[in-house]
């Protein structure tokens, strides 16, 4: 019986749940849908899908190694999928559809219609376990809920990886040529400008760069994650969020390489190691909030009492913090930083969320919708949970009267302000001490090309702490 395996966030052949199984299973061939007006309906940034395609390219080069062919066919909105599948199952004489799973409202809906297409023709649709490591729906309260506190869901992952942690798939071995020609890969998608030659170079297609970069950063960096992580002027973080993001790489490949590097160990041994240990499940703990509470898919707040809030329509101070141009110069480099390179240091993205939604309260949603649209590592349930975690309407949110100043942040995560210069050449002549606030600095601020700040830092503060205050009740919602 032949197998197709239907690429989608998974752009990897090794350690691929659905590809083994698919060719286990039978003769594959394998596909990748272009869904342009998807992909705008769901904010995907133009280097996010330049990004996807490269990886394409590379991943159909490593395909051709196991003598599976890729085909690339078009379905505007995924509304399109299940008739286009059906159609090519016809024309290749499919017996099995094989993918790996997705979470987002959309994805479900889409699978879901594609197995009912399928079904009506004798075909079956088989969905893997591969883009997190606990199932969905495993790790719940002993009331069979979804935990909605990340450090009770880590305490029970941390028992159900110590007891049977997950196990790699390794590379299929090369099947006989099935005799169909692959499809050429698109340098562009009609609706999305090309990413730029600078942009491209910071993130290298395929595997190899993956796996190296995976390597690298278990090997010199990461037993000082836990130093470095919130510095941005520092190479601390692991720089393969658009990689994971992608299925370049899988969330088990993260893992394996952490243990190994920790002597196998979860929660002792390396600081660093266990912090970004746990950094892989608050990226687990979203994705299954995905599916315990779909309405964060839907442009919900998670706490709905928030959907209250006296959110501010200010288009102007909107514009300034999405152009980088607010006055406070840490917000504004990590801005220009995510505009330039598709990518924001993590520690900055929780400060300039924080500051959209608390200091302008302004709606998180445009933050995210304006995240999605840049990150090349755009990802809904990371995004999503990162967004409402700052804007205090979230699972595990941080509390409401929590305000990050964004002044402190600067001098204490970037005291030389290194960042900021790099990013804010118009502030390079300034001092360590008038570089995280230039208004300070007297006659020098007139001579920069830089704007004054956009806000009161305490009065809006207190604007904030009041919205919040008025509110009736702050609920969860329940399961």
């Amino acid at each position: 019986m032949r197998q197709l395996m239907w690429f989608r966030s998974d752009l990897r052949v090794q350690d691929n749940t659905a590809l083994t199984a698919a060719m286990q299973a039978g003769p594959t061939i394998a596909v990748f849908l272009l869904s342009p007006g998807q992909w705008q309906a769901h904010d995907d940034a133009p280097c996010k899908v330049d990004f996807w395609l490269r990886n394409l390219a590379m991943l159909q080069r490593e395909l051709k190694k196991l003598n599976v062919p890729l085909l690339v066919r078009h379905a505007r909105r995924w509304p399109d999928t299940a008739g286009v599948i059906a159609a090519l199952c016809h024309e290749h004489d499919i017996g099995s559809v094989q993918v790996n799973a997705e979470y987002g409202a959309n994805e479900v809906r889409r699978d879901e219609d594609v197995t009912a297409s399928l079904d009506a023709l004798g075909i079956s649709f088989h969905s893997h376990l591969d883009q997190v490591l606990l199932q969905p729906g495993s790790i719940l309260t002993r009331s069979g809920k979804f935990f909605q506190v990340f450090s009770q869901f880590r305490k029970v992952c941390y028992q159900r990886l110590n007891t049977a942690p997950p196990t790699s798939v390794g590379l299929p071995s090369a099947q006989t040529p099935p005799g169909i020609a692959s499809d050429p890969i698109p340098d562009s998608v009609a609706g999305f400008d090309e990413a730029d030659a600078a942009l491209q170079a910071l993130w290298p297609a395929g595997e190899h760069e993956a796996a190296e970069r995976l390597e690298r950063f278990a090997t010199e960096r990461l037993d000082d994650y836990n130093r470095d992580r919130d510095m941005p002027a520092k190479p601390g973080t692991s720089q393969i969020s658009a990689y994971l993001a992608a299925g370049v790489l899988s969330p088990r490949q993260c893992l394996h390489a952490a243990l190994r590097s920790n002597r196998g160990e979860f929660e002792t041994g390396s600081p660093g190691a266990v912090t970004w240990i746990n950094e892989l499940l608050w990226r687990e703990f979203y994705k299954h909030i995905l599916v315990g509470y779909p309405q964060v898919s839907r442009h919900k707040a998670f706490r709905s009492a928030t959907e209250a809030l006296p959110w501010r329509h200010n288009p102007q101070e909107l514009a300034a913090w999405q152009q980088g141009r607010t006055g406070f110069p840490l917000i504004d480099a990590a801005m220009r930083q995510l505009l330039a390179t598709g990518w924001m240091h993590n520690r900055l993205r929780m400060v300039v969320a924080m500051f959209l939604t608390k200091n302008l309260l302004i709606d998180w949603r445009e933050g995210e919708r304006f995240f999605m649209q840049h990150l090349i590592d755009g990802d809904l349930a990371a995004n999503n949970g990162g967004w409402q975690w700052s804007a205090s309407t979230g699972t595990d949110a941080v509390p409401w009267f929590r305000l990050f100043n964004p002044l402190t942040q600067s001098r204490r995560f970037d005291p030389d302000g290194r960042f900021i210069r790099y990013w804010l050449p118009e502030l390079a002549e300034l001092d360590n001490r008038s570089i995280h606030e230039p208004a300070s600095a007297g006659d020098l601020f007139g001579i920069a090309d830089y704007p004054p700040p956009i806000v009161d830092l305490a009065e809006s503060r207190q604007r904030a702490l009041n919205a919040f205050r008025n509110l009736s009740s702050i609920d969860v919602p329940s399961s």
